[in-house]
């Protein structure tokens, strides 16, 4: 049914034919957008799930290798030992865009790039498996920062694939259908309107040469009564 307040012009239907225009090719490049976003979110999962499962197996390495450390060393040693770290990193976060999403990405720096400096301690009161543990930590971390910047971004991608699938269907099925059924509606009116006017046309001719045959009839019969007399 055709919006009650819509006016049934000419005018009124050229814009909302404008309108229509409009809409249907942004439900175009919205779907477009939808699509590839949808491509996009798929290739990042893929890249998640496979991340995930590597960070998860370097992360149980080292659980495993710093629960025996923990079970050779004393806590007071253990803890003594792992005080002080002899590194430190700083970490610089930027943003790209991916189909107007801006996705982070995120780069680290060590303030110091020997690996001899990775362990805190001396190696003579500590355990090898303290070892182990530091250098699976040392290794999963790059894997760990990569991680948070994928499943933020997946995380960034979904809501946008959420806003955008909503602003198609609101297109496909509310604005675009009420649009076409009000181009219906004012057509219907106007075409209604042109045979009113059409119709109301063809009776003041009727009239008019109704009258016209009367009044050369009234002529006729004062040029008859004249030419008798």
């Amino acid at each position: 049914m055709a919006s009650t307040t819509v006016n049934a012009t000419r005018m009124e239907l050229t814009r909302i034919k404008g309108r229509l225009k409009m809409a249907t090719r942004g439900h175009k490049l919205l779907k477009d957008k939808r699509d590839e976003l949808m491509k996009q979110f798929m290739d990042i999962i893929r890249e998640n799930r496979a991340l995930r499962s590597k960070v998860e197996e370097g992360l149980l390495r080292a659980h495993a290798s710093f629960t025996v450390a923990s079970a050779l060393m004393a806590p007071e040693a253990l803890q003594q030992a792992l005080l002080y770290p002899m590194q430190s990193v700083d970490l610089d976060m930027d943003f790209r865009n991916v189909m107007s999403v801006n996705v982070p990405v995120y780069q680290f720096h060590s303030n110091n790039t020997d690996t001899g400096n990775l362990y805190p301690y001396g190696f003579a009161a500590t355990s090898c498996e303290l070892d182990g543990a530091v250098d699976a930590l040392s290794e999963v971390f790059k894997d760990m920062l990569e991680l948070a910047r994928i499943e933020k971004t997946s995380q960034l991608l979904a809501e946008e694939i959420e806003k955008t699938r909503r602003r198609v269907n609101a297109l496909e099925y509310v604005m675009i259908p009420e649009m076409q059924r009000n181009i219906k509606y004012i057509s219907m009116k106007l075409d209604e309107n042109d045979r009113n006017n059409t119709t109301r046309l063809m009776k003041v001719k009727d009239m008019i040469l109704k009258e016209a045959l009367e009044q050369k009839r009234v002529e006729d019969e004062e040029a008859l009564r004249a030419a008798q007399s």
